[in-house]
């Protein structure tokens, strides 16, 4: 294997529980003493500081975002689903740092790789190779990626997950969910206890390489005639709880198409959002990650290589139908039936108070107007996105709302939000009536059929 510096830093990986959460609580321990001496500082000129203002300072969370890249695993996991779903709230300068987290994380030193791989594989793992680059290809949250060439002259990616991260997962939602509920970033009220539990149930369902071996074995069947996706093969042979291996796929990131010509960076975006309302609506499968990283394409082919299926959900036919409800009737813009189709979607409950569901419905319409467009969305120029995040922002910080939707409702928000980021990078241009007319008639169908 060769001796090679990866991406970013090598930088060993604490593997223990007790060393996590000594490092986690060195960083906690920090932010705490700085807010109490910034805190007493400001009391002294008479003001009355709230706690998230001492606890949000570009150097705690700059000191937060390194021991969290330092860590990997289920802690950098966290804070990067926080980054992404809450950057546009923070300060500018608090969503940068923050941002760090979404960039190319550190990666195992050569010892520590060897190491894992001995215990995935056994000694002498070497052998069953012919070629294997030390150097990672790619370094992640919860893994670090790697070329090899096996005996027969295949091709692999293999996916090598760093020590420790399945036994921490647990405690490292623990102390992230501690951090965010001192932070006084939630509204009064807000239980976080069942986003926790679930976001530990969704991170061990992420860290089983093998539950994700089968996740990439059903896209590609789901995708095997179709000209336009590339799929990876999984190599089950060496395919392990911690280390994925797959078919190796050449490709360039996606976004390096923004400088493409615009037919086809209209062709990318119309093909990603396609194979998501396919997803959701044919497959029932729905690969609920928006990383950037996990689209990829072949000029060559002009193929879209689909990577990174540990975050794949299922979706039951009964709750996409409430979905498609409700999306048809956010098109039509049927006021009081969206609101009945969003209570049975989970976006609001009947307990909400009614001006809390109209802002929620509000927001519905502003995502709903561009497939109401007779003319194509221009990603590049349109509001969509500031004007949901200016109102959006208004919501989140209205302390008297607490309603937090169901998981699977949250992970498809994610979704569509990290498309429709993809499509503004990309400045494409999709009709996306069209696009979404199919399912709408199939909404009206369901309907027809419930009333006769």
């Amino acid at each position: 294997m060769e001796r090679d510096e990866g991406p970013g830093r090598a930088r060993r990986v604490p593997g223990t529980r007790l060393a996590r959460l000594g490092r986690m609580g060195g960083a906690v321990s920090h932010i705490a003493a700085n807010a109490a001496f910034n805190g007493a500082q400001r009391l002294a000129r008479g003001e009355r500081p709230p706690l998230r203002d001492l606890l949000l300072t570009p150097a705690n969370v700059s000191r937060f975002a390194e021991e969290l890249a330092r860590m990997r695993g289920a802690a950098m996991k966290m804070g990067q689903l926080i980054s992404m779903d809450a950057g546009d709230m923070l300060p500018p300068e608090l969503a940068e740092i923050m941002a760090r987290l979404r960039a190319e994380a550190d990666h195992m030193p050569p010892k520590q790789l060897r190491a894992v791989l001995d215990q995935a594989w056994g000694e002498g793992w070497i052998r069953r190779f012919r070629r294997f680059e030390g150097r990672p290809i790619a370094a992640a949250s919860i893994g670090q990626v790697h070329r090899a060439e096996t005996r027969d002259g295949r091709s692999l990616a293999i996916k090598i997950q760093y020590p420790g991260v399945r036994r921490s997962i647990d405690s490292d939602v623990a102390n992230v969910g501690t951090l965010l509920r001192l932070s006084g970033m939630l509204p009064d009220g807000v239980d976080i206890a069942p986003f926790l539990e679930e976001a530990k149930r969704q991170l061990h369902e992420e860290a089983d390489y093998e539950r994700e071996a089968a996740q990439l074995a059903a896209f590609a069947a789901h995708l095997s005639e179709d000209p336009d996706f590339t799929v990876p093969t999984p190599a089950t042979e060496f395919t392990t709880r911690d280390v994925l291996a797959m078919s190796f796929v050449k490709g360039i990131p996606v976004e390096r198409m923004a400088e493409a010509p615009q037919a086809e960076r209209d062709r990318i975006v119309r093909l990603l959002l396609s194979l998501m309302l396919r997803e959701l609506f044919d497959f029932g499968l729905v690969q609920t990650d928006p990383n950037f990283a996990n689209y990829r394409y072949d000029p060559e082919t002009r193929r879209i290589v689909l990577l990174d299926f540990g975050a794949a959900r299922a979706y039951a036919p009964a709750l996409a139908k409430r979905y498609r409800r409700c999306l048809s009737l956010g098109v039509t813009g049927e006021r009081e039936g969206q609101r009945e189709a969003a209570i049975l979607a989970g976006f609001i409950s009947a307990e909400t108070a009614a001006h809390h569901q109209d802002a929620v419905l509000d927001l519905m319409a502003i995502a709903a107007a561009p497939f109401r467009s007779a003319a194509p969305t221009d990603f590049g120029t349109d509001r969509t996105a500031s004007q949901l995040r200016d109102q959006g922002y208004d919501l989140a910080m209205d302390r008297a709302f607490a309603d937090i939707v169901p998981m699977g409702t949250l992970y498809l928000q994610r979704k569509v939000a990290g498309m429709y980021l993809l499509a503004r990078r990309l400045r494409a241009r999709v009709d996306l009536a069209a696009l979404i007319a199919p399912y709408l008639e199939g909404a009206a169908n369901e309907k027809r059929a419930s009333l006769g």
